[in-house]
Parts: structure tokens; C-alpha cells; sequence
């Protein structure tokens, strides 16, 4: 089975499109922010977020909660594509109805690997991929930037260094963040 998450009216075919506005007729009228998700235990091969995660789970409580059902119905190895604005882009602030900032680095809070190799070495980070028993690793991450810092990068005038040095001083500079997690089951052991 396939999952489009927080849909809204972008519908994808072949996809279960699932949202709680009944108003964008979705396949399935479900509050994912709700616990007990009506899919089985390893039934899904692919999710999608496309521009919904940043809506849900304003509460911590309710954000893990969503982690957590969502790797109870991923199948090992599913792929989770979780598009998500910027969170210092104007399309993040401008949106009141966006809840929750989801970044790469919110998102390897949730990689076993990545929180044993922190727990070894007494990094500082919180292993949620431990408290939850959860474990998805990314496979891919893109930042998309807009059409001016884009066409300074492909002409030379501007590094990769230096887009990610003005990303951390500028609003603007990197549009979205387009993530690719696998779910790994069971858990990475070391």
C-alpha cells in the first residue's frame, strides 16, 4: 500500500490519499494527528508528506506519535518522501497554519544507527529513534533553492559552500527541504 499523507486537494494516483478535510474528498477522511492509524502493521511501502508534516503535531507529544504509526504500518525498507518548506523561507513563516518546523536534523533524531554512534560517543543530541523504537535513516536530501540563488550556483558565481554559509546568516536562500527516509526493520542492533 501506498500513503499520501495530509493530502489536501494533490491527490497522487495509485496512492491512498489520505487527509482530515473531508472538503478535498480524500480516499481515506483520517486525522493522522490521531493515534491507533487504521492500516496493519507493515502495510505500507511508500509515504508521502507532501508540504503536510510542518502542519501536524504542534504538540511534541503528538509529532512523535505520528513517527511512531508511521513506522508501525511502514514495511522494512518503505520509503517515506517528506517534502517540507524551509523553515526560514517566507513560504514557512507566512503560512500561520504551519505547526512544526521539520528539518535533515529533526529527522535523524529518528535513525537507531545515528543514535547509537551518539549515545558512544556522549554526544549531546536527544536518540528518539531509542525512546520510540523507531528507525528510519535518510537516503537522499535536497535542498531546493529559489530561481536566483539557483541560477548564481549552475553559472559558477556562487559555491555550495556558500549557499551554506549565507543559509545559516539569510532568510530566502534554501526554498525546501526534499527528504528521502527508508524504514528499517527491525531496528539498526550496531
Amino acid at each position: 500500500m501506498k500513503l499520501n499523507l495530509g493530502c489536501g486537494y494533490n491527490k497522487i494516483p495509485g496512492f491512498v490519499n489520505v487527509d482530515k478535510a473531508p472538503q478535498c474528498n480524500p480516499d481515506v477522511a483520517f486525522d493522522i494527528e490521531e493515534p491507533n492509524w487504521p492500516w496493519e502493521n507493515d502495510s505500507v511501502s511508500d509515504a508521502v508528506f507532501n508540504h503536510s508534516l510542518e502542519h501536524m503535531g504542534q504538540q511534541s507529544k503528538v509529532f512523535l506519535r505520528i513517527i511512531q504509526e508511521l513506522y508501525r504500518v511502514c514495511a522494512d525498507k518503505a520509503v517515506v518522501r517528506i517534502n517540507v518548506p524551509h523553515p526560514r523561507h517566507d513560504n514557512f513563516i507566512d503560512d500561520p497554519t504551519h505547526v512544526r518546523i521539520i528539518t535533515p536534523g529533526v529527522m535523524s533524531l529518528f535513525d537507531r544507527k545515528q543514535n547509537l554512534e551518539w549515545i558512544r560517543t556522549k554526544t549531546v543530541n536527544t536518540p528518539l529513534s531509542m525512546y520510540l523504537d523507531v528507525d528510519f535513516y535518510m537516503q537522499e536530501m535536497t535542498a531546493i533553492l529559489p530561481a536566483h540563488y539557483h541560477t548564481q550556483l549552475q553559472s559558477g558565481k556562487i559555491t555550495n559552500d556558500e549557499i551554506m554559509a549565507i543559509t545559516t546568516e539569510r532568510n530566502n536562500v534554501v526554498e525546501e527541504y526534499r527528504m528521502v527516509l527508508i524504514a528499517r526493520k527491525p531496528p539498526f542492533k550496531g
